[in-house]
């Protein structure tokens, strides 16, 4: 059995954005796999679920490690989401194929996650502008049960019809009904509950489609270290970092989606790392201007002694 450099180069992009942001799998590896390294459709449908249920664990363990899953909120999920993603392959195959029903469905998703993205960053720059943060994130959240089973039905069956959709059309509909959700517990309960989900649409395809073992195989040689890499960055980092990494991951998919072209794709990554590091910046200069005001104060502190510090900062 042979590999494939491309397929490891893709696998290594992949798995990397999987496990920074939970998003990406379906709706970035399968087109690449259709568009620029010539898998067939089917095949590329089935690989991609195949090699999501390898690296999802290896993501969703590092999450595990460091306390970032919300459990109620996976159990909830995949009460929805398995059986509607083994349903979604029956109801696909029902339709013969439904190749031109899947085009449907991708559009609509496309539209739906850059609506998201685009709701996402009008609600940080409204933010910026009041000069205060978009909302008080907490992970101690109340659970809502009735809508998170819908949201794991419609989940489970879009993934089982397209592959698409197990992060990043979950993921835009726990922002919608949890906002006050941190970012790195968002993504590790997402890539938990799209563990049984894959698995679920995985077995329907492998019983009904076309699963080709060396794509699989090359992909996976990349997408393993690159998950688990990913994973421990977004468990760390602020959500300074992670959320606009979701909306570049967001407008990505949703472009490709809508069949934008690399072009377009290109400048959307210019310009979201561009940004990014611009965010960087700004947000290293706002802490070190921070720390040098402690600093000033606690040096004013030493020299005036606390209580007379105290007596000048609450204005006595």
């Amino acid at each position: 059995m042979s590999v494939d450099v491309a397929l490891i180069v893709a696998g290594l992009i992949v798995g990397f954005t999987v496990g920074l942001t939970g998003m990406g799998g379906g709706a970035l590896m399968t087109p690449i796999l259709v568009l620029f390294l010539g898998v067939t459709p089917s095949a590329a449908v089935a690989s991609d679920l195949m090699a999501s249920l390898v690296m999802k664990p290896v993501g969703a363990s590092v999450h595990a490690k460091h306390g970032t899953i919300d459990k109620r909120l996976v159990g909830w999920l995949c009460l929805g989401s398995v059986p509607a993603a083994f349903a979604g392959v029956l109801i696909l195959q029902a339709m013969g194929g439904g190749a031109d029903f899947q085009d449907r469905i991708k559009v609509f998703l496309g539209i739906a996650l850059l609506l998201a993205a685009a709701t996402m960053i009008l609600k940080s720059v409204m933010a910026a502008r009041r000069g205060k943060p978009e909302v008080e994130l907490d992970d101690r959240i109340r659970i809502r049960p009735v809508p998170t089973i819908i949201i794991g039905i419609v989940g489970g069956v879009v993934v089982g019809m397209t592959s698409v959709g197990s992060g990043s059309l979950i993921i835009v509909a726990l922002l919608l009904l949890y906002p006050t959700l941190t970012a790195s517990r968002l993504v590790g309960t997402d890539l938990v509950q799209a563990i049984p989900l894959v698995a679920a649409a995985t077995l329907g395809h492998l019983l009904f489609g076309d699963f080709n073992l060396e794509v699989t195989t090359s992909l996976l040689i990349g997408a393993i270290p690159a998950v688990y890499f990913g994973a421990r960055v977004s468990a760390k980092a602020p959500d300074a970092i992670v959320r606009p990494a979701l909306v570049l991951v967001l407008l990505l998919s949703a472009l490709k989606l809508l069949g934008a072209p690399n072009q377009i794709l290109g400048l959307v990554i210019i310009g979201g790392g561009l940004g990014g590091l611009g965010a960087l910046i700004a947000t290293r200069i706002r802490r070190r201007n921070a720390d040098a005001t402690a600093q000033s104060l606690a040096d004013v502190g030493a020299e005036r002694g606390v209580p007379e510090l105290l007596a000048v900062s609450s204005g006595a």
